[in-house]
């Protein structure tokens, strides 16, 4: 017996790619992922990302840096998975710590070959970069970050290059 309110989940798909092809490369390009992770808020190219999961089961990986919490089978794909704040320095939170809301942010192919991912406590949503103030970068910022903005709440955003992070030597060097 169907319920009233059921979600016809091929409509809705069909429904999401249409207004998805409706928009303009500009208003795509225009438009970012924000991500809460270190006390921070972080923003990325959609281009550059891949999936956006929950995090799933990890293998953990022995001999390895403590951010890396190891690698996790994503449809018959191993990817490695970071946990982003440890690996810019600050506290590992264990992702069924954050009560569910933790998520997996794959890298996609744009970002390049590496089959990768980073957890993150919390995914913010879309935001559009023509409601930000560019900002200046601080002065030590690594070669992986992109333009900072500050949003109308003056909060920093940071964008991230993930093809970059994908290329940082520190990031690739998991192994102690």
């Amino acid at each position: 017996m169907a319920r009233a309110g059921k979600l016809d989940l091929r409509l809705f798909q069909q429904e999401l790619a249409a207004r998805l092809a409706s928009k303009t490369a500009a208003q795509v390009e225009s438009s970012r992922l924000g991500l809460s992770a270190a006390g921070q808020r972080w923003l990325l190219r959609l281009a550059e990302t891949g999936e956006v999961i929950a995090t799933p089961p990890l293998t953990t990986v022995p001999l390895t840096r403590p951010w890396f919490l190891g690698v996790a089978n994503i449809r018959g794909n191993l990817y490695s998975v970071v946990d982003f704040a440890g690996f810019l320095g600050y506290d590992i939170v264990p992702p069924l710590a954050t009560g569910g809301s933790s998520r997996l942010v794959l890298f996609g192919p744009r970002a390049g070959e590496l089959r990768a991912g980073i957890v993150v406590p919390r995914v913010m949503g879309l935001r559009n970069l023509a409601e930000l103030a560019p900002a200046a970068a601080p002065a030590d910022a690594p070669s992986w970050y992109r333009q900072r903005w500050i949003d109308g709440e003056g909060a920093a955003w940071q964008e991230i290059d993930l093809a970059g992070l994908a290329r940082d030597p520190g990031f690739l060097q998991v192994g102690l």
